[in-house]
């Protein structure tokens, strides 16, 4: 028991930790990249843009105004964990996008539009990975879903941030909204890299005679596991093993010299391993 409250302690210390460093992460990106170049990457911080560039208003604090109505709305169709981690995550991310003491790093449109969507994205990325969101907004897509059914949380979402766009190219510009939904795919890709991981691990198939030579091989010289898993061929109807198993980038190499030199007529194929976890890579619980 001792030893599960103190693993469950250290999961929640690590959950916070990445939400407080991706708030400062996240909101860095608005008077550093999105502010100055007018960018309103969709949701409620975008509308908060979008006043702020029309009335002056400060960005943080409208988001948060903006937020704590769809909190009060939303909070009930999420667990209680979630919604006070959104609500600690959404206070401490708007609030740092106006007490930040960071100038703007370019006020080129282009180039805020990358790296405010590269800079957003990290920070919302590890908010995620600390289980909780930065907006009332979700909340409220849930809670429509639930009623109906066939409008999606993405859908709803989606639709935010194309209002929000719209209303860019209405009250900012057209370009500034063209910029914004750059920047929304771009924040996009790389919120999933940050959820997935940056690993550079492949997961490497190979399918031949000689599994046995291969598999003997791949664990004495590259010291990886392997696992077997039953296949059949569709055509011949033979029964075979398919070699399975993980490694970073730099044992590829030793791997086709391995299975070319034992077998020729080998098919494999390799594919992304985001993220490996477990014996010979990241430990489960998030240590390295």
């Amino acid at each position: 028991m001792r030893e599960y409250l103190r693993i469950h302690k250290r999961e929640i210390l690590m959950a916070y930790a990445q939400i407080l460093i991706g708030s400062v992460i996240g909101a860095a990106a608005y008077p550093t990249f999105l502010i100055p170049n007018n960018i309103a990457p969709g949701g409620l911080t975008g509308v908060a843009t979008i006043l702020n560039y029309l009335a002056g208003w400060r960005v943080g604090i409208t988001a948060l105004v903006l937020n704590i109505p769809l909190f009060l709305i939303g909070y009930r169709t999420m667990g209680k964990v979630f919604a006070f981690r959104s609500l600690v995550a959404t206070a401490l991310f708007t609030i740092l996008i106006d007490i930040l003491p960071l100038k703007p790093v370019s006020e080129d449109p282009l180039l805020g539009t990358l790296f405010g969507g590269v800079v957003l994205g990290i920070g919302l990325g590890l908010i995620l990975r600390g289980g909780a969101t930065t907006g009332g907004s979700d909340m409220v897509a849930r809670m429509v879903h639930r009623r109906f059914s066939f409008i999606t949380v993405g859908m709803f979402l989606f639709a935010l941030d194309f209002l929000v766009v719209l209303a860019a190219a209405i009250f900012i510009g057209g370009t500034q909204a063209l910029y914004a939904m750059i920047d929304i795919y771009v924040c996009g890709r790389v919120i999933d890299a940050v959820m997935v991981g940056f690993g550079g691990n492949k997961a490497c198939f190979v399918m031949t005679d000689a599994w046995q030579k291969i598999t003997g091989r791949v664990l004495n010289e590259i010291e990886r596991g392997c696992t077997l898993l039953e296949a059949k061929g569709a055509y011949s109807g033979t029964s075979r093993p398919v070699v399975m198993c993980v490694m970073s980038r730099q044992e590829m190499t030793t791997l086709k010299r391995i299975v070319q030199e034992e077998d020729e007529k080998a098919f494999m194929f390799i594919t992304e391993a985001h993220e490996a976890l477990g014996e010979g890579f990241s430990r489960l619980d998030g240590k390295d």
